[in-house]
């Protein structure tokens, strides 16, 4: 079969879409016109930050050495760590995979990760080295680093590629013919397709990708989704160049689209499986476990709610990695509580918030998730994803936070500086294994700790050489309280954050002082303050716009400066919650306080 399903996996920003764009024109898929940079990532976000999002799919053509033609399907991944579910997804639907490193800057932490998932995925590794046209490339250097860090590849030969230039892309592409394994298939089975990806269309309903792995696909055919036993006529099914373009058939081996005129996106689970209604396959496709969020934090509109709420619910209708829930906030009004795969993505999000929709938001300080078991009696378990809804100190038995089992691998001579790393973030240490001239570490870690800023402290402190994977290990008690914020006395929801009992008095001392100089000021002053289990334990003033005229050592009459205290008391005493302004600064100042 002249079939080759493959996606490219690598680190951030080096040059995966680039040589996604080379394979394409260099197979006629786009003409020289239609040529750009970064074809693939055409979300405005993606442009700017030099990364892939979302994945994409694109058919090419190639008429390979041998005169023969083959189709290449290639399934577009992102490269940053928040988004291995991207990576996960695509590489479901694929037999092989071009693992891409830059010989500037060698093996790194992603390239890592995403290599582990396509083992894991049972699916064949292609290496490939990048950029080796450039005057500080190392090609010996990350060639033995392939080597070392990947035994499985120590006698697989390694490509030497400017994606820029197209140099040695023709070797690729002639290596995906070779070494990449065509897909096993039986258009005579029943329908059996992998629902891998899908998108919302105002218009059309859900539109989904799949991945034919048995019997053919037929347009304006009775279809069934196996996990909610929903059946659709189909309203065109067709390939993907990179735009959509209509087919009559699509054959076991194949990749493209369905648009099921589904209306409500949550009937079409990705992972799951496609079959005919009438001549239904028996068995479906294992498919992956959903998105799980790793952090969640509020989004509250800055000027209006209702265009905010049409536009995160477009957003989460093609993002089934977002996770919404509606919130009401009593000092930033109506809102949403969303779920994320990591800070990357939340950022990701409130970007294609202001660029696509062009609404601006305030974010709320993320949290993880905690299991808080109550002494009512009856030990009812409630799990807690929004601090705001954290229970009273007096109403909790115990409390358990997510903790996370974490592999650090990194040269030998970084190894104190990652393990004082892991131990600052109350990582408790498991094992430690040689692999040649690096170190494995193992540790279990609190979600909270890594969630936030871990992954780039890691890089900056081992300048990209040191990688991290991670997974779920279950929940573990912990002594943590939760952190109410009150200005001018009236509490604040929005800025409730729960945090470690050891960490509260220096995080809650710093935040004061930091939202001294961040609050928007009145003519009056006002106290900042943050109270735990009912206890004010840090507190700060915030000075007025204006002197005090009573205070201010001037000549005035008496009843105009009691006047003027009386006046400045009844202010300070009102505790009024919707009178309170929150600009973003305000929420920033929760993220950046250090344990």
């Amino acid at each position: 079969m002249n079939i080759r399903n493959f996606a490219i996996i690598a680190h951030i920003d080096h040059g995966k879409s680039t040589l996604a764009d080379r394979i394409m024109e260099m197979t006629a898929t786009i003409t020289k016109r239609e040529a750009s940079d970064q074809l693939l990532d055409s979300m405005a976000v993606e442009q700017a930050h030099g990364v892939t999002v979302k994945s994409r799919t694109v058919r090419n053509i190639y008429h390979a050495d041998d005169g023969q033609e083959y189709e290449f399907n290639l399934i577009d991944t992102p490269g940053h760590v928040d988004f291995n579910y991207e990576v996960e997804k695509s590489l479901s639907a694929a037999e092989g995979a071009i693992l891409l490193v830059d010989a500037t800057q060698g093996v790194q932490a992603q390239t890592v990760v995403n290599y582990r998932l396509a083992r894991q995925a049972g699916i064949v590794v292609l290496p490939v080295v990048n950029k080796v046209d450039s005057a500080s490339a190392d090609v010996d250097r990350t060639e033995n680093q392939i080597r070392t860090m990947f035994p499985e590849l120590k006698n697989s030969p390694i490509l030497p590629i400017s994606a820029k230039t197209g140099l040695g892309v023709h070797d690729v592409l002639e290596a995906i013919v070779h070494r990449l394994p065509a897909p096993t298939a039986n258009d005579q089975l029943p329908l059996k397709a992998l629902v891998f990806d899908s998108e919302y269309d105002a218009f059309q309903g859900v539109i989904a990708y799949v991945r034919v792995f048995e019997g053919v696909l037929s347009a304006q055919t009775n279809l069934t989704l196996m996990a909610n036993a929903l059946s659709f006529n189909t309203k065109e099914i067709g390939i993907l160049t990179p735009n959509r373009l209509a087919q009559t058939q699509l054959h076991a081996g194949d990749v493209g689209y369905v648009i099921t005129g589904v209306k409500d996106p949550q009937l079409v689970r990705v992972g799951d499986t496609l079959t005919e209604t009438q001549h239904p396959t028996n068995t479906a496709l294992p498919g992956y476990a959903p998105a799980q969020s790793m952090v969640f934090a509020g989004i509250y509109p800055q000027d209006d709610y209702s265009a905010l709420k049409d536009a995160i619910n477009k957003l989460a209708l093609n993002d089934p990695s977002l996770h919404v829930a509606n919130a009401v906030s009593d000092a930033l009004g109506p809102g949403f509580y969303c779920g994320f795969l990591g800070i990357f993505h939340l950022q990701i999000i409130k970007e294609r918030l202001h660029d696509e929709y062009g609404v601006d938001v305030i974010v709320t300080a993320p949290n993880v998730t905690y299991r808080v078991t109550q002494n009512n009696g009856t030990g009812d378990l409630l799990t807690v994803t929004n601090p705001q809804h954290f229970p009273d100190f007096n109403k909790i038995e115990h409390v358990e936070e997510p903790r996370m089992r974490i592999e650090l691998t990194t040269p030998a001579a970084l190894l104190n500086d990652v393990m004082r790393l892991a131990n600052q973030h109350k990582g408790e240490f498991v094992d430690m294994a040689n692999q040649d001239d690096l170190v494995v570490l193992t540790y279990t870690i609190p979600l909270a700790e890594i969630a936030y800023s871990f992954f780039n402290e890691l890089k900056s402190l081992t300048h990209g050489y040191a990688s991290l994977s991670t997974r779920f290990d279950g929940y573990a008690p912990a002594d943590v309280v939760r952190v109410d914020v009150q200005i001018n006395y009236a509490r604040v929801d929005a800025l409730t954050f729960v945090t470690y009992r050891s960490d509260v008095a220096d995080q809650t001392q710093e935040l004061v002082h930091k939202l001294k100089y961040v609050v928007p000021r009145r003519l009056y002053p006002m106290p900042v303050q943050a109270i735990v289990e009912g206890k004010s334990i840090a507190r700060v003033d915030i000075p007025p716009l204006r002197k005090n005229a009573a205070v201010n050592g001037e000549s005035h009459s008496i009843s105009k400066k009691q006047q003027l205290l009386r006046r400045q008391n009844s202010n300070k005493r009102a505790a009024a919650h919707s009178d309170i302004e929150l600009p973003q600064e305000v929420f920033d100042a929760i993220l950046t306080i250090e344990s």
